[in-house]
């Protein structure tokens, strides 16, 4: 089973930079989004063969989440069930026979940590809806974490250590979840592997100078590590911030 992630930051946007064709090459069986930036009723998107799920943002314009399967669940789920925290749009679970399947754009700690506490707030919760589900079947989490977790994981991790996605806390926080049963597939198969990032500032032409970091994911139960078969990050797709990162799983 091949499994993708990808913040589009925006998707109208990107499926004016090509999301199509690499939607139709990639052929996924699940294809998770982040960030679509859009509510409903504002693209006309139709993907053949494919169930779609949406969450959207109240705000608009932000943030926002979509998963497109192959195999129809048993059950759709959005948010956390936690009012305060299911406003953005950034979480959609599906449920299968054999696993849950989490998409998931984390929040951002944003400038000066301005939101930091909340970020920590949220990691508890997602962290604890997660392990709640691992508790009835495995899970696959994937998405725009929003943090680069080890110094290998950017290119500057000096000059970062006090910045939104490199702080001792955000860091901390994905220790936790790694600390709770959950596995970093890309990690598992490169442990050791630098120069490798899924995320690239547009100012300074970052891109071109793979000045990077890897916040993009996917993790999934302890109990599935005999079944995962490979882990990529699709470094050359363009058309977003982001690019697409992989799992395939038995």
């Amino acid at each position: 089973m091949k499994l993708i992630s990808w913040n589009v930051n925006g998707l109208r946007a990107c499926v004016q930079k090509g999301f199509l064709d690499y939607f139709k090459e990639v052929d996924a069986d699940i294809f998770c989004i982040q960030e679509t930036k859009l509510q409903e009723g504002q693209i006309d998107l139709k993907l053949d063969g494919y169930y779609d799920y949406w969450n959207y943002a109240e705000k608009k314009g932000y943030s926002g989440t979509a998963i497109f399967s192959k195999i129809k669940p048993i059950n759709c789920m959005y948010g956390m069930n936690i009012e305060e925290h299911d406003k953005e749009g950034r979480v959609i679970t599906l449920e299968f026979d054999e696993f849950y399947m989490v998409t998931v754009y984390t929040p951002n700690s944003k400038e000066k940590l301005a939101r930091l506490d909340y970020r920590m707030e949220w990691e508890d919760c997602f962290r604890s809806y997660l392990k709640g589900l691992d508790e009835k079947k495995p899970v696959i989490v994937c998405g725009d974490m929003n943090v680069a977790h080890t110094e290998i994981d950017l290119k500057n991790p000096k000059t970062n250590t006090k910045n939104a996605g490199f702080s001792p806390e955000e860091r901390s926080k994905f220790t936790e979840l790694l600390g709770a049963g959950f596995i970093d597939t890309y990690r598992y198969f490169y442990p050791d592997k630098e120069g490798v990032y899924s995320w690239w500032s547009y100012r300074f032409k970052a891109r071109e100078k793979n000045a990077g970091w890897r916040i993009d994911y996917f993790c999934t139960s302890e109990r599935l590590k005999s079944k995962l078969v490979s882990a990529d990050i699709h470094t050359t797709v363009m058309g977003s911030d982001h690019c697409p990162v992989e799992l395939i799983i038995k």
